[in-house]
């Protein structure tokens, strides 16, 4: 797909490394999916999508290099380029009539915000939603205000690694595989999406095997690895697979002794 144009609706802090972009745009991406976002004379990024309507795209960008940074210095009413939808998101429509479970950590919260979104929208079609979501300290926490009606609307589980301020969400402090590991779920007729760093999903995916989850049950993205998007620099090529074209989202047991380093 060509780069094109598009005006920033808004853009707001959600934290103090993380940006939120709201796009005009009817592209519409499945949620897990990514596209890549280009500012002229500087380069491109690969970012994972944060929604799911089709008149604007919600972006959550980490400000981490040079690209980034000049995304995070967008106003309202500036033009950002894009490229995609790419690559293969969450199957949600195979997940019909089942529990879904999200599993997500730090800006890896973001892909599965789209999740929802999506889930939102066809919440007939699904059982239970279960969430559980880990972030450094309450002030990385993304999307505050939503978190607020997630907390009321589903069995959500929040944790954060540390808390040396207040803990205005009051929720456990530890890493989230902690309170996935001290959780009862549902294994039978149950979906378990991941994002988040490789670290976290290795050890996310090790208790939910002890809870006997099938490794076709675990659904996970290794989109660090996206460099052009469409399978053409080998950049992301492992074990047979282009992470950008066959992926981000894998089902475990697809991908399993892929390290996503």
């Amino acid at each position: 797909m060509n780069l094109k144009k598009y005006k920033i609706l808004s853009t707001s802090k959600e934290t103090a490394d993380d940006v939120f972009l709201r796009i005009e745009t009817d592209i519409n991406p499945q949620p897990g999916q990514f596209v890549q976002v280009s500012i002229p004379g500087i380069g491109e990024a690969p970012i994972s999508t944060a929604s799911c309507d089709e008149n604007f795209l919600d972006l959550n960008i980490r400000v981490v290099g040079n690209v980034t940074k000049a995304i995070g210095n967008l106003k309202k009413n500036d033009y950002i380029h894009l490229r995609g939808p790419y690559g293969r998101g969450y199957p949600l429509v195979d997940f019909k009539g089942k529990n879904i479970v999200l599993i997500g950590g730090g800006c890896g919260v973001a892909p599965l915000r789209g999740v929802i979104k999506y889930l939102e929208k066809h919440r007939k079609d699904y059982d239970e939603i279960t969430m559980f979501f880990g972030f450094r300290t309450p002030q990385d926490v993304l999307f505050k205000d939503e978190v607020a009606v997630w907390m009321k609307k589903y069995n959500f589980n929040m944790s954060v690694d540390k808390s040396p301020e207040d803990n205005p969400f009051f929720c456990p402090v530890g890493f989230v595989t902690q309170i996935l590991d001290q959780t009862k779920i549902e294994t039978k007729n149950t979906e378990v999406l991941l994002c988040g760093p490789p670290i976290m999903m290795d050890k996310c995916v090790e208790i939910l095997k002890k809870k006997k989850f099938k490794d076709s049950q675990l659904w996970v993205s290794l989109e660090r690895h996206m460099k052009c998007g469409v399978g053409k620099c080998g950049h992301c090529m492992a074990h047979g697979f282009y992470v950008c074209k066959d992926g981000p989202v894998f089902r475990y047991d697809e991908v399993k002794d892929i390290t996503d380093e």
